[in-house]
């Protein structure tokens, strides 16, 4: 199973960071309301970035490097590859 932390772009222009192991499944949830509180207010969201990795633990160590480490613009320059 592959476990993915993903940023969303909110319809605010905001970016959310987030963990799951079905990203389609997790953004339709997100755009439904359904998602998280913050982005429950900022909708539509669009799918920004994406990464994979093998094991849960590695992408819950990344979110929390990307939510907790990175700034707004070392997060949009992570985007923009």
């Amino acid at each position: 199973m592959k476990h993915f932390v993903y940023i969303l772009e909110c319809a605010d222009k905001t970016l959310y960071t987030g963990y799951t192991n079905d990203i389609d499944r997790r953004l339709a949830a997100h755009n439904s309301g359904r998602g998280a509180k913050y982005t429950k207010t900022r909708l539509p969201v669009k799918l920004a970035y994406c990464e994979s990795f093998d094991s849960k633990q590695e992408a819950l160590s990344r979110e929390w490097h990307i939510k907790h480490d990175m700034t707004r613009e070392e997060k949009l320059k992570l985007i923009k590859g």
